[in-house]
């Protein structure tokens, strides 16, 4: 769909502003004319914006694809429509988050809470309706709303799917060896991404992320890039290609770009709608690559946020999207060119995962745990097991 800002007008504006009346962040005419209604004008920028803000996306006030799905999931309650797990097309929205949410307080496991019907999702849902005496036929339909709704919760107090991935976590143990984890240089092929003063995004990306599966792979570690050099997958299908990797973690890498020049610095993201529902082991992640990367480089501090970007919403594992400075801006993308700094960002970024495994433990001040010291931690805790 085309991009929708101040400015614009037409059916497709009525549609929005008609969406955000019905949510309650738009008031009604103010007696102008009706054609008025089909204008995107300051007030709807300043709705969208506030809307952005409540599902964890870019609150830039302009509707594209991302702001565009969220409008028309948010429009879904439990009960609208029948929900089943479509291999082609995943059926989204509020009402499987609500389901999500109310199969988590009953005590059973449907993942994240990410508003995507899954295989785990129908799962869950089948387990649930073969215990209560219904046809576990993986589908949400009258008999089986009925029942979520009459029974009390099981679970209560806490987060359940948040303490399902800690548990993952402590179980995995210390080490790096043995441990999947997918690295998706952002862009690529005839997608260049960010393009400054001769200087692609997915170029930088893709150089970026071979520096650092390189070292995984030293420390033992299964590491495997999502894309070639000359294809993009959609986001979509990266999240499918770790999901069937079985990844423990994935980390995207990207650069960002601004119309100010003055703009800079470091970012992290993660799994987070806005609403409470956020990924533990996934923000966690995020502060230690940010603080170990605003340590080794002296970037400027954009801080780790929550959003619900394709990839970090469909992965089934802790995901974290790392934007290594602007390209817009002339200091930040002279670091980029860098070799040398493109080797600290990658030792900075293993030393964040091996900091996560350790929970805490044998662990040494931000910065001065070095690529050298992980592997040697990794042959001291191997002669061990032998």
């Amino acid at each position: 769909m085309q991009l929708l800002r101040r400015g614009d007008s037409g059916p497709n504006v009525v549609e929005i502003r008609s969406t955000l009346r019905r949510f309650g962040l738009l008031g009604d005419s103010t007696g102008g004319p009706a054609q008025e209604d089909d204008r995107f004008d300051a007030a709807l920028e300043q709705a969208v914006r506030a809307f952005q803000q409540q599902r964890g996306l870019i609150t830039d006030g302009i509707v594209g694809p991302a702001t565009y799905r969220a409008l028309r999931e948010a429009g879904w309650s439990l009960g609208d429509r029948m929900l089943a797990l479509m291999i082609s097309a995943p059926m989204s929205g509020d009402d499987v988050v609500a389901l999500q949410e109310r199969l988590l307080e009953l005590g059973y496991d449907p993942g994240r809470p990410g508003g995507v019907f899954n295989e785990q999702t129908e799962a869950a849902l089948r387990k649930f309706q073969r215990e209560y005496g219904l046809l576990p036929d993986g589908l949400c339909g009258p008999a089986t709303l009925r029942s979520l709704r009459q029974l009390g919760r099981k679970v209560t107090g806490g987060r359940p799917h948040l303490l399902r991935e800690q548990e993952l976590l402590r179980q995995a143990g210390p080490r790096l060896r043995g441990k999947r984890i997918v690295v998706d240089p952002g862009h690529g092929g005839p997608d260049r991404g960010i393009v400054a003063a001769g200087v692609a995004e997915a170029d930088l990306m893709w150089d970026l992320a071979r520096r650092l599966v390189g070292r995984m792979s030293a420390t033992g570690m299964d590491a495997m890039l999502s894309r070639q050099e000359d294809t993009c997958p959609a986001e979509t299908e990266r999240a499918a290609f770790a999901n069937n990797a079985g990844a423990d973690l994935v980390l995207s890498l990207h650069t960002d770009a601004n119309r100010s020049m003055h703009a800079q610095g470091l970012a992290t993201f993660h799994f987070g709608n806005g609403s409470g529902a956020t990924s533990t082991v996934g923000e966690a992640l995020a502060g230690f690559i940010q603080r170990e990367l605003l340590t080794r480089t002296a970037m400027h501090d954009c801080r780790t946020q929550g959003r619900t970007w394709e990839l970090l919403r469909l992965t089934r594992m802790p995901t974290v999207r790392v934007e290594i400075g602007y390209l817009s801006h002339i200091g930040d993308r002279r670091r980029l060119l860098d070799p040398a700094f493109r080797d600290v960002v990658a030792e900075g970024i293993l030393v964040a995962v091996k900091r996560l495994y350790l929970l805490g433990q044998d662990d040494q001040p931000t910065g001065t745990f070095t690529f050298s010291d992980v592997l040697a931690r990794e042959l001291e805790r191997g002669a061990q097991a032998i």
